[in-house]
């Protein structure tokens, strides 16, 4: 099996990686932090806000049974596009949201449903598109936050978790 990597900035990545761990396709999820201006930041240093990181989310993900374009559909339903560094109640740039690729080849796709998504606003989308420059992995007690602490803090309401096991590429 083939695995693809996108990284996905969604505000918290405690839920943003709980959510995408749902997806059928989805085989790995990690989560760190993305094109800051700092090597190996701690996540109390990203917590402040000075490092230019975004909390993010390594999706790895199998492209025979989940299309790029469905992950980032699927990603658009998780965020509050046009929230400039804020998704709920989390405040500051670590909270930004963004598109983050390794991949060239995948920018037409990324190109794509962008323009799908800012077609459905009157505003423009505050959602960075951008090659992946750096991504560092956060500390182990933040890796699948959500399962270890299942009453955890999430940004995300839980009906979204269970639309997201019932998604498939055909019906988003």
């Amino acid at each position: 099996m083939t695995t693809k990597d996108i990284y996905l900035a969604g505000g918290c990545f405690w839920g943003t990686e709980h959510f995408f761990k749902q997806l059928e396709g989805v085989t790995a999820t990690e989560v760190g932090f993305a094109n800051g201006h700092t090597e190996h930041p701690t996540y109390k240093e990203v917590y402040t806000d000075t490092t230019g990181h975004a909390e993010t989310v390594r999706v790895s993900y199998d492209p025979q049974r989940v299309p790029l374009a469905f992950l980032l559909r699927m990603f658009f339903k998780a965020i509050d596009p046009l929230s400039l560094n804020q998704q709920g109640h989390d405040v500051g740039t670590r909270y930004r949201t963004g598109i983050y690729y390794t991949d060239p080849a995948d920018l037409p796709v990324i190109e794509a449903v962008f323009a799908e998504q800012q077609a459905l606003y009157d505003q423009p989308l505050a959602v960075e598109k951008l090659p992946l420059k750096a991504f560092y992995t956060a500390e182990e007690y933040h890796q699948d936050y959500l399962d270890k602490n299942p009453t955890g803090y999430c940004h995300l309401p839980l009906e979204l978790f269970e639309m997201a096991r019932k998604a498939r590429p055909q019906n988003v």
